[in-house]
């Protein structure tokens, strides 16, 4: 009945308020037990633990993970590269992207540039040979971070 209802209402799992909440707890603390998860929302912890796989299935929760400082692990510099690979080496820039491990983002956009690309660095010493790595294959732009005032974080979610 309740599954019929909520497509007589055209209703998602995003659209449902415990599982906001749920989702919300987890943006601030991945960490949460479903135990923990269970008593914010006033429910069983097999209730709260189907809710999640549910979340998960629908593609409303992907992964689960930490924010680590990258400085602590010794990569004090972040680079943003834009890169616009030459006429024909779009797929083989990809490739080198994907395959580099100091690449810690990459996004694939619209514009004059292909990808815009975030390596961790050890030292500014470490930024030519990744560079030379796609360099005769790409044309590309690069900025160093120096601060990040907005760290990546999830939008308002709908309804909250």
């Amino acid at each position: 009945m309740a599954q019929a209802v909520r497509k007589i209402r055209n209703e998602t799992p995003a659209d449902d308020e415990v599982n906001r909440t749920l989702i919300a707890a987890l943006i601030k603390d991945a960490r949460l037990s479903v135990a923990d998860l269970a008593r914010s929302v006033d429910m069983s912890a097999p209730a709260v633990a189907d809710r999640l796989r549910k979340l998960e299935e629908a593609g409303l929760i992907g992964t689960y993970t930490i924010d680590a400082d990258l400085k602590a692990w010794g990569y004090p510099l972040i680079a943003i590269v834009r890169i616009k690979p030459l006429p024909g080496q779009l797929h083989m820039v990809e490739r080198i992207l994907v395959e580099t491990p100091e690449v810690i983002e990459c996004d694939k956009v619209t514009g004059d540039d292909c990808f815009i690309a975030r390596y961790a660095l050890r030292s500014i010493d470490e930024l030519d040979p990744m560079l030379d790595r796609i360099a005769q294959r790409a044309q590309t732009s690069t900025a160093i971070v120096k601060a990040s005032p907005v760290r990546r974080r999830m939008p308002s979610l709908p309804g909250a």
